[in-house]
């Protein structure tokens, strides 16, 4: 769990009621016990709205719209934008329960703390350490692809060359400031931003300039209905598209880590979130139509970008190149989240005793450098992979499908705090000026739409082979915790933590009334 950020020095004060303000940590309260000492000092909030609004939205591009689309538009057909749709419409629900949350409780500064004040100390230990898996997972695919797209340019260079120099860049680059990573972070998703919006331009004036193909084929809105309907490819061509562009999405959830370093979390935090059903209608969908509406759907190629197939029709040269270095960026930026919300994870984690306690060690500059670099040692698993022979191209499916897997048990995780929190504290939910849309109900649609992806990964040979592997992370983790509880220590900083979140509570709420 991370640990209660310094408030007064470090944040602007935000709008809110004077009783909430004055219940705000100082810079000498601690959370948990301990954490505000020498030796541990806050996480400082440095991120502006302009590094979370960007965060946010690098955060819901993911490299699989750059280089998966072309696999599931030729799996799916046209249909492929409703699969897109469906994703980012439950995912904004299971947003809007964390967002609830983390604003229900100021003392709550990622989704691992209300998970353990809510569920219990085996809640914040098993979805800490699963979402710093999954960061790690992905960011091994990460690297893997990195190393991949520098291979464009300098094929003959050894791969784990760029594999290598990835890491230590991004670390290097995490290591002075907070602020350093929501700047390298605001540039990334930039790039991002600017190729697609570049795209939807360039493929509308294309349409209405009524472009003809080399191949006779004429750009129109009709090609995504004539040939074949939205559902071509049947049912079940339909829920193939899913298995492909769920980890399209992985990241969303990434402004839920930033919270403990965000200045004014009760403002940034909802218009990031409530910004994810335009950002998944711009740069999903849009994207999508446009390039369907160019290129007929058939004449897609399943492993070939459809970006760089686009923006050669249009004539410009230097396409491949072009949407190379926009992919490169794109797996960066997900490898500098992974970085990010890795090393924040494993810290607070050490702070409650559910990791080496030397992992909670700070900088002067109130970064956790032995938690970067230990998540750092393990994405070289990724430059492993670079060398697993034939195969690695089945290694990085396997690889991405059980971060997916990973990503929706924290998702899960979530929405189940809610229904905790629903029960548990009907004040605060009848009191948030930021209530989850649909509220119960909504849920428990959310669960059976997992529940359909899950089966949907069943449904092929190769991601049926990572829902299998999956479950024994969760036996390994069984075990550690087996092992954590039986601490003295560790049973007495979960108590102080629910103490001071009780005495906080308690005290907002007589200020309240």
């Amino acid at each position: 769990m991370t640990p209660l950020s310094n408030g007064a020095d470090a944040m602007t004060a935000p709008p809110i009621a004077d009783a909430v303000e004055r219940t705000r940590p100082t810079q000498h309260e601690t959370f948990p016990h301990g954490s505000g000492s020498q030796e541990n000092p806050h996480l400082a909030r440095s991120l502006s709205n302009r590094h979370i609004q960007l965060i946010a939205i690098g955060g819901a591009i993911g490299t699989g719209l750059f280089m998966g689309s072309g696999k599931t538009i030729s799996l799916a057909g046209p249909s492929v934008i409703f699969v897109y749709m469906t994703i980012g419409f439950m995912l904004f629900f299971v947003m809007r329960a964390m967002g609830e949350l983390l604003l229900s409780n100021l003392n709550y500064k990622s989704f691992t703390d209300f998970a353990a004040d809510l569920l219990g100390p085996w809640a914040g230990f098993f979805t800490g350490w699963t979402y710093w898996f999954c960061w790690i997972v992905t960011g091994m695919a990460d690297i893997v692809a990195i190393a991949g797209y520098v291979s464009f340019w300098w094929p003959d260079l050894p791969l784990w060359i760029p594999g290598v120099a990835a890491i230590a860049l991004l670390l290097g680059l995490n290591l002075p400031t907070v602020k350093a990573f929501g700047e390298t972070e605001f540039w990334f998703a930039l790039v991002k931003i600017v190729a697609i919006v570049t795209l939807i331009i360039v493929g509308v004036v294309m349409v209405f300039t009524n472009f003809t193909d080399p191949g006779g084929a004429k750009a129109s809105f009709a090609n995504l209905w004539q040939d074949g309907g939205f559902f071509p490819t049947g049912v079940m061509g339909f829920v193939a598209g899913f298995q492909i562009a769920v980890f399209a999405f992985v990241g969303l959830e990434l402004v839920g880590t930033t919270a403990a370093e965000t200045k004014n979390p009760e403002r940034t935090l909802p218009k990031a979130i409530n910004s994810i059903p335009i950002r998944i209608m711009l740069f999903y969908v849009g994207a999508l139509v446009v390039i369907m509406a160019v290129t007929p759907w058939r004449q897609i190629v399943a492993d070939k970008s459809p970006f760089v197939g686009m923006f050669s029709l249009a004539g410009l040269g230097m396409a491949a190149s072009l949407i190379n270095f926009v992919v490169l960026t794109s797996a960066a930026s997900s490898a500098n989240s992974g970085m990010y919300s890795t090393s924040r994870m494993i810290y607070g984690l050490a702070l409650e005793g559910d990791a080496p306690s030397r992992l909670r060690r700070l900088t002067k500059r109130k970064v956790p450098a032995s938690a970067l670099v230990f998540s750092c040692a393990f994405l070289l698993g990724g430059v492993a992979l670079l060398y697993a022979g034939t195969s690695i191209i089945e290694a990085f499916t396997v690889v991405t499908t059980i971060s997916a897997l990973l990503f929706m048990f924290v998702w899960t995780m979530i929405l189940v705090s809610y229904l905790a929190y629903r029960r548990k504290h009907p004040e605060r939910h009848a009191a948030s000026s930021f209530r989850m849309p649909g509220g119960i109900p909504m849920v428990y649609a959310v669960f059976a739409f997992f529940a359909f992806l899950v089966w949907a990964l069943t449904q092929r040979a190769d991601t049926l082979q990572a829902l299998v592997v999956t479950p024994v992370w969760f036996v390994v983790l069984g075990i550690g915790w087996a092992v954590v509880r039986r601490r003295p220590h560790h049973l007495e900083r979960y108590e102080a933590f629910r103490r001071e979140l009780e005495e906080k509570s308690d005290l907002e709420g007589a200020r309240s009334r």
